[in-house]
């Protein structure tokens, strides 16, 4: 376990306070077993760390673990916290929980068996914590980060500090609201930066010329390593998924014709629906529906995103700017926990009861025309006007 404690205490060192992820102050820390879920890069280690070494009441009582480490090439999950609480461990962080066989049978045992430990685990956006082997469903909390949001970005990257807003508050005060953040910083000089390369925090150090590259790596570690962990996915599925994904990438937002991709792939209709479903499940997309359609399995979604707009610059050389903006909505009224889905006379439906029609500074009314409760999300504007809000306000729900 020596190996273990260097590098924790390795990882420390370099851990900082400066700035923290949207999350970080709203989670509720004080579940013994606790889950945080998200896609690969947008900062759960760094939440994990900030946590043991700035907010826990002992942090020499904390120990840092990924289960990539050679260590648990011959030891067990439970056998590290039996050692830790032997040794007066009271935190044990465990990162990247997908990657380990029996996850959910040994954190049942080492939830039941010690009652002092407290134990934070991070995973993959696709693992299902409740379908494990045992159930946890009792005993643990799941919360899950996203990207950031334009306003972290705004934070991270230029040093603007500036509160998030709610949906309510941007279509009841959103005057007040704008003039304030004019106050701050001219938005627009930002935002397409932003759609490029700010939702993973790493961008901020990276160069732009390997920046490409590092979010296809992502992309890749989703498809190779969580993916194949958590569905058993064979190497030949992982090349399909990724055939599968070249083809969405071509022309985003795509309406999935699964005859048709599955006669151009040679792949079967269901697995078509089952691997888009893995890769929505994973955060590589966005799924949309019209409202009354779920996202199972077995079920067409009626139109497909990327996750986020970084993703769809990094797929794409030149991608359709209307693409672009209505990706960067979707992603940023989903991730403030808004239920999103296609209207039927505009872009999207929020919350079941909110029409919203995205598009560029000179998008007329005409789509949305005689809808009630309906707005215009308009690119390449600083104010609102009647109905219509500037699209960049939308990120600053979280």
């Amino acid at each position: 376990m020596q190996q273990l404690e260097e590098f924790h205490k390795s990882l420390m060192s370099r851990t900082t306070d400066k700035w923290h992820r949207y999350l970080f102050d709203l989670l509720d820390w004080s579940p013994r077993l606790l889950g945080l879920k998200g896609l690969r890069g947008v900062g759960k280690t760094t939440m994990l760390l900030q946590y043991a070494k700035f907010q826990f009441p002992e942090p020499e009582k904390s120990l840092y673990v990924t289960v990539d480490h050679p260590w648990f090439y011959e030891n067990t999950l439970f056998q590290l916290a039996q050692d830790w609480s032997a040794a007066g461990g009271k935190l044990l962080l465990i990162d990247e929980i997908h990657k380990y066989e029996n996850w959910s049978r040994e954190l049942k045992v080492i939830y039941d068996g010690f009652p002092d430990l407290k134990i934070i685990f991070t995973s993959s956006s696709a693992l299902e914590i409740f379908r494990g082997e045992a159930d946890l469903s009792r005993r643990t909390i799941v919360r899950e980060l996203h990207g950031m949001s334009f306003r972290e970005y705004l934070h991270l990257f230029h040093g603007i500090s500036i509160e998030a807003v709610s949906l309510d508050d941007i279509l009841t005060n959103r005057d007040d609201i704008i003039n304030e953040i004019l106050g701050k910083v001219k938005p627009l000089a930002h935002f397409s930066d932003y759609l490029k390369r700010g939702y993973f925090p790493f961008a901020r150090n990276e160069q732009e010329l390997y920046l490409e590259e590092r979010i296809h790596q992502v992309i890749s570690a989703v498809l190779e390593s969580d993916l194949t962990y958590i569905q058993d996915y064979s190497g030949q599925s992982v090349v399909n998924m990724k055939k599968l994904l070249g083809a969405v990438a071509q022309s985003v937002p795509f309406q999935p014709n699964i005859s048709k991709l599955a006669e151009r792939l040679k792949m079967g209709r269901d697995t078509i629906n089952q691997y888009l479903k893995a890769m929505g499940d994973a955060r590589l997309l966005n799924l949309a529906n019209k409202p009354g359609k779920g996202v199972t399995t077995l079920q067409k979604p009626d139109k497909i995103y990327f996750e986020n707009t970084n993703m769809a610059y990094a797929m794409h050389i030149q991608p359709e700017i209307g693409a672009i903006r209505e990706t960067f909505f979707f992603n940023q009224l989903r991730n403030a926990g808004h239920e999103v889905h296609l209207a039927q006379k505009a872009d999207f439906l929020v919350d079941g009861k909110l029409t919203f029609e995205v598009g560029g500074k000179n998008k007329d009314a005409s789509q949305i025309r005689g809808s009630k409760n309906a707005w215009l999300a308009k690119d390449g504007t600083e104010y609102a006007s009647g109905n219509a809000i500037p699209l960049w306000l939308f990120g600053f729900l979280y």
